[in-house]
C-alpha cells in the first residue's frame, strides 16, 4: 500500500492553468483581506503557538477585559452596535453581504518589523459564526502582518493566534469582521490581548503547536512489525525487530483500506490522545494513485475523494495530530494524461488542504513534495502553490524513499525560496527518514544497503523542522528488489532486519 513509484524525468510541463488569483498581502479596513495563510476554526483552550520562546512581553491593547463597563477605545462601524455586558464586549452585527461590511477594531498599536506577537481572546456567538480577525496598518495601503479566519459557536473557546510582523508603525490595528451573513446576530468577546514579545524569535526547544500540546509521539501499536513480532515471539528477529523498529513512532497510512474512514481515524486519535501523544497520519487515498503501480488504487472518483478526505479531517478534529496529504500526488501529476486530469488532481489536493485546515484546528498538515533527485524545486514550488500549500502548515520530502536528511534540507530550502521568490511566502518542511541512514543508491523499489535513519524528532537545527518516520518500517515497496516475493505494504522480518543492519 505504501510503494513508492520510480522518479520519473523532470518535467516538461511546469504547472497546471489554474483560474487562481494570487493574494497581493494586502489588508484592508474597508475591503476583504487577502487569502489567509492558515484560517482556523473553534479552536480549542490549547492555543497553537508558533511563537519564539518568551523572555519578556508587553500587552500593547488597552481595555481588554471591559471590566470597567466601558468600550473604548474599541471602535465600530454603523452595521455594528456595542456594548459591555456582563463584563464582556457584546457586538450586535446587521446582516451584511461582506466579512468586512461590519468592523470594530482598536487604532494607534505600535508594530515592530521582525518582532514575535501573539493575538488572543476569548469569543462566542449567539449561532455558529465566521469570524476574520486582522492585525495591520490602520491607514493606506493598510499592510496585514495577520490576517486569520476563524469560527466560535454558542460555547466560549480560547483562540491564540502568533506572528511576527512584517513592518514597523506606530499605527496599527487590530480588528474583527463580523459580516458576510444574511441575518443579524450577536458576536461576544473578552480577555483581548496583543503581546510582543522581547528577546529571541527563534522556535523553543521543546517545539510548538501541535508539538507543545503533547509529550512525544506516539507509537503505533499495530503496525505490521509489531504485529508481525507478537505472532512469532520465538523467531530469533523479533526482539531485535521490537527493540530497533516496533518500539519507535512511526506513521499510520490510511486509505481505501481503512473501511469507515471517519471511524478508523478518530480511533487512531484518540488511542494517542488518551496517552498524551501526538499521531502522525498519512492521507494517502487518491484517485489514480501512484499511476496505477504497486501502490495503485485510491478513490473510485472525485466525489468520493472529497467525502473521503472531509470525514478524515472531520475525525481528527481540535485533537493534535500531524497529517502527510498524498504520497507522490503532486510529483506525478506527468503521469496523468492531460491538462484537465491534472487540473482535477489539484483541485482535489487544494480540497485536502481545506478540509485540514478548516477542521483539524490543532493538526500540522504538509502537502508531500517528492524527494531531491525528482522534480526541480522551483517546479515543485508551482505546483505546490497550485495544490494548496499555502493553506497548511508546509510540505513533505522523501516520503518513503532513502535520501540523505542533508540532500532533503537543501532541497527543502530551495523550494521554499522558490516559493517566497515566485509567491511572496515560505514554508516549512519535514522529511522521512525512516530508511535513510546510508542515502541512495539510485534504486526505489526494495533497493538492498539501506538503512534505518534518525527516529521521529523535532529538529532544532536548520532545515526539516520535524523528521518523521513516515513509511512504515519493513513493509514491503512491492514485488521487487531484495523482496521479490512480499505485495506492497507487506511486513517483511527480513527488510526489516536488512534495515536495522544496513545490508
Amino acid at each position: 500500500m505504501q510503494a513508492r513509484g520510480s522518479p520519473r524525468p523532470r518535467s516538461t510541463w511546469h504547472r497546471c492553468s489554474l483560474a487562481l488569483t494570487l493574494a497581493s498581502g494586502l489588508a484592508l479596513a474597508c475591503g476583504p483581506a487577502p487569502e489567509e495563510e492558515a484560517p482556523r476554526t473553534a479552536q480549542s483552550a490549547a492555543a497553537l503557538s508558533d511563537a519564539p520562546q518568551p523572555t519578556a512581553t508587553t500587552e500593547l491593547v488597552t481595555n481588554g477585559t471591559f471590566g470597567n463597563g466601558a468600550v473604548a477605545p474599541w471602535w465600530n462601524n454603523a452595521s455594528t452596535q456595542v456594548r459591555v455586558e456582563n463584563g464582556r464586549l457584546r457586538v450586535d452585527v446587521a446582516g451584511t453581504a461582506n466579512l468586512w461590511d461590519a468592523i470594530i477594531g482598536q487604532s494607534g498599536i505600535p508594530l515592530v518589523s521582525g518582532k514575535a506577537y501573539t493575538l488572543s481572546f476569548k469569543a462566542s456567538a449567539s449561532s455558529n459564526f465566521t469570524v476574520r480577525t486582522t492585525v495591520q496598518q490602520e491607514s493606506a495601503p493598510y499592510t496585514s502582518v495577520l490576517t486569520q479566519q476563524f469560527s466560535v459557536t454558542t460555547t466560549s473557546q480560547q483562540f491564540s493566534f502568533p506572528f511576527t510582523s512584517s513592518l514597523s508603525t506606530s499605527q496599527g490595528q487590530v480588528t474583527f469582521q463580523l459580516g458576510g451573513r444574511s441575518a443579524a446576530a450577536t458576536f461576544f468577546l473578552d480577555d483581548i490581548s496583543l503581546t510582543s514579545t522581547d528577546g529571541t524569535t527563534q522556535p523553543p526547544p521543546g517545539g510548538s503547536g501541535p508539538i507543545a500540546m503533547t509529550s512525544g509521539f506516539y507509537v503505533d501499536p499495530n503496525t505490521g512489525a509489531a504485529s508481525w513480532v507478537r505472532a512469532n515471539g520465538g523467531d530469533s528477529r523479533a526482539s531485535r525487530i521490537q527493540a530497533s523498529i516496533v518500539s519507535k513512532p512511526g506513521a499510520r497510512w490510511f486509505g481505501n483500506w481503512s473501511g469507515d474512514i471517519g471511524a478508523a481515524v478518530s480511533s487512531y486519535v484518540s488511542a494517542a490522545d488518551a496517552a498524551d501523544k501526538l499521531p502522525v497520519l498519512v492521507a494517502y487515498n487518491i484517485p489514480g494513485r501512484d499511476c496505477g503501480s504497486h501502490s495503485a488504487g485510491g478513490a473510485g472518483s472525485p466525489e468520493a475523494y472529497r467525502a473521503w478526505i472531509s470525514a478524515f479531517a472531520t475525525a481528527i478534529g481540535n485533537r493534535p495530530a500531524i497529517v502527510i496529504i498524498e504520497p507522490d500526488a503532486v510529483a506525478q501529476l506527468d503521469c496523468l494524461s492531460n491538462d484537465s486530469e491534472r487540473q482535477v488532481r489539484l483541485g482535489l489536493l487544494r480540497y485536502a488542504t481545506e478540509q485540514l485546515r478548516d477542521k483539524a484546528v490543532n493538526t500540522w498538515a504538509y502537502l508531500d513534495g517528492g524527494n531531491a533527485q525528482w522534480i526541480a524545486a522551483d517546479t515543485m514550488a508551482q505546483r505546490l502553490d497550485s495544490a494548496g500549500v499555502k493553506n497548511i502548515r508546509g510540505f513533505a520530502l522523501n516520503v518513503s524513499n532513502f535520501y540523505t536528511t542533508a540532500q532533503s534540507n537543501t532541497y527543502g530550502t530551495s523550494v521554499s525560496n522558490a516559493l517566497s521568490s515566485r509567491y511572496g511566502y515560505t514554508k516549512k518542511f519535514v522529511v522521512d527518514t525512516s530508511r535513510n541512514g546510508n542515502g541512495s543508491n539510485g534504486e526505489w523499489c526494495n533497493p538492498g544497503g539501506r538503512k534505518l535513519g534518525a527516529t521521529s524528532q523535532v529538529n532544532t537545527g536548520t532545515g526539516a523542522e520535524l523528521l518523521l518516520w513516515v513509511k512504515s518500517v519493513g513493509e514491503s515497496d512491492g514485488y521487487c528488489g531484495i523482496a521479490p516475493g512480499a505485495a506492497a505494504g507487506q511486513f517483511s522480518p527480513d527488510l526489516a532486519i536488512r534495515l536495522i543492519d544496513g545490508t
